[in-house]
């Protein structure tokens, strides 16, 4: 596994992809968090993809297929907003729910128009976002045996 702190990186359960595993992908300038938050997704039969920054999700995108996307919403290059109105096009299919410390009605409301399927604030509790992300793959015909 590729060891630089800012490139995209998958973690997986297991040598080989489970065939009722979730792929998501996480996307959090916040590395720390992202990897908290991988690892343990991981551990519950999740192919996680993680990306640092939005530049990093749209390389993600073009390279492989996910369920869901988890997007922070405030990043450095590109906001979660801008990441939202460019899969739009790229991959329309893909339910976002967007997680934030930074969060706003008049935030919510754009991401909402841009696709978001779901909105968490930060600090987030992991149950609520394990839940969450179970419900919205359940919903959009994800997988959901996890």
């Amino acid at each position: 596994m590729n060891t630089k702190p800012n490139s995209t990186e998958a973690v997986r359960p297991g040598s080989a992809k489970q065939p009722d595993s979730i792929r998501l992908l996480i996307v959090d300038d916040e590395k720390d968090f992202v990897n908290v938050i991988a690892k343990r997704l991981s551990k519950r039969n999740f192919e996680v993809t993680k990306a640092f920054s939005g530049p990093e999700a749209l390389r993600a995108i073009r390279k492989a297929d996910f369920d869901i996307a988890v997007i922070d919403l405030k990043m450095e290059e590109m906001d979660g907003i801008e990441v939202l109105k460019i899969l739009g096009k790229m991959a329309p299919e893909l339910p976002v729910i967007i997680l934030t410390g930074h969060g706003s009605g008049a935030a919510l409301e754009e991401a909402i128009h841009y696709g978001a399927v779901e909105y968490l604030a930060k600090p987030c509790d992991f149950e609520e976002l394990f839940d969450k992300i179970k419900e919205v793959c359940a919903k959009t015909g994800g997988k959901k045996n996890v």
